[in-house]
């Protein structure tokens, strides 16, 4: 749901550049060998309610859905990142887009799908944000050297950013090498995955059609190296990655969305999150709780209030958002408040979209401290337009 609709303008605006024959700035060659393997869109199932999810297949890329998004936030400070001071956040999301070009072009060649790659640094001691991203059009080839998405598990490339998850223990190990910061993360699994909505199945908007299929990792223990301003460090901390892939998300109604997963220091996990109308009303809601013991309680679309409190404006872009909120949910009643104010993604030169997404935390009623996860917001700097 989140932060997606630039993918399908960014898809339909390549498909027509690649039908002119003119290549886009920055983007991979993708193309394998002679002769090697296209994967295959017609075999991917359709979205749809009662699907069962199967793994390790569904960790991987479903070509024949329009989006689709592997999605790592978390926190690193120092010690074994079992305490709740965090000093660094970061996010690392590679998205997928299909063109439509495979039933309108026969060569190996033709962007089937743009990739894409986000990757966000929020130093808590120096008050700075430092964000990257990439593009690449993808084939489809199974064996593209420079971007890929395979099918069987996750495993995804842009250039030299990489998430990849280890068949072996489940946890994930992710790459980036930016101008300005690079990390290396290794994330290793606490907890058995957390099905969102119905067993997957993700309403996002009052029509059925409106899903999307969405699995979430909370409370990965994550530790690895961070290399910033020239000085590079071990750390450890949690980590949460989502993974979603859909046909249709946004209603026409919808403006933009609120989304938070937050990783509770009890060990539970809360997901919440809105989409709303252009005088921002909720137009759809939803979200869980998975308590520490493992039990889940989805919340319906009534369920959820999401009030704005303090809000910041971004000198460089003028979009002014809601950094700290009132949350009303059925497992209580929260406070949500950024750890950095100035945590917006301009991506302008690439996909067109202004977005704030950033590492808060979790207040329960007393003004203690209950869980750190990440905030997103979308919409704020203008309509998100899908048409």
């Amino acid at each position: 749901m989140r932060r997606r609709g630039w993918l399908q303008v960014a898809a339909r605006v390549a498909a027509r550049l690649a039908a002119l024959g003119v290549a886009l700035p920055g983007s991979a060659r993708a193309s394998g060998a002679a002769g090697a393997a296209t994967v295959s869109e017609a075999d991917d199932t359709t979205v749809r309610r009662g699907r069962p999810l199967v793994f390790p297949r569904d960790h991987g890329a479903h070509l024949a859905a329009r989006i689709e998004w592997w999605y790592l936030t978390g926190w690193l400070g120092d010690g074994d990142g079992d305490g709740e001071q965090p000093r660094f956040g970061l996010q690392l999301t590679f998205f997928r887009s299909r063109t439509g070009l495979a039933g309108t072009s026969p060569s190996r060649f033709a962007p089937r799908h743009l990739l894409f790659a986000h990757a966000a640094l929020t130093d808590l001691a120096a008050g700075t944000h430092r964000h990257a991203q990439r593009i690449a059009r993808w084939s489809g080839a199974a064996d593209a050297p420079l971007a890929r998405a395979s099918v069987a598990d996750t495993d995804v490339q842009v250039g030299n950013w990489s998430l990849v998850r280890r068949p072996g223990d489940g946890g994930y190990a992710a790459q980036v090498e930016a101008a300005d910061f690079d990390f290396a993360i290794e994330t290793r699994r606490t907890q058995p995955l957390l099905l969102q909505g119905d067993a997957g199945f993700s309403r996002k908007g009052p029509q059925e059609r409106q899903a999307s299929h969405y699995v979430s990792e909370p409370q990965l223990a994550a530790q690895g190296r961070l290399t910033v301003a020239g000085r590079t460090q071990p750390l450890a901390g949690r980590a949460w990655l989502d993974h979603e892939w859909s046909d249709e998300i946004l209603h026409p109604e919808a403006v933009g969305w609120d989304w938070l997963g937050i990783n509770l220091l009890d060990g539970g996990a809360l997901t919440a999150f809105r989409l709303r109308r252009a005088d921002s009303s909720a137009l759809w809601a939803g979200g869980s709780m998975r308590a520490a013991g493992g039990e889940v309680r989805a919340f319906a679309e009534t369920e959820m209030v999401f009030t704005p409190g303090r809000s910041w404006q971004s000198p460089a872009t003028g979009a002014r958002y809601p950094v700290q909120w009132q949350l009303q949910t059925p497992a209580g009643s929260f406070t949500l408040r950024a750890l950095l104010d100035a945590q917006e993604l301009d991506s302008r030169a690439s996909t067109g979209t202004v977005y704030w997404e950033g590492l808060s935390e979790l207040l329960d009623a007393g003004g203690r401290r209950i869980g750190i996860g990440y905030l997103e917001m979308t919409g704020y700097a203008g309509r998100l337009r899908l048409n």
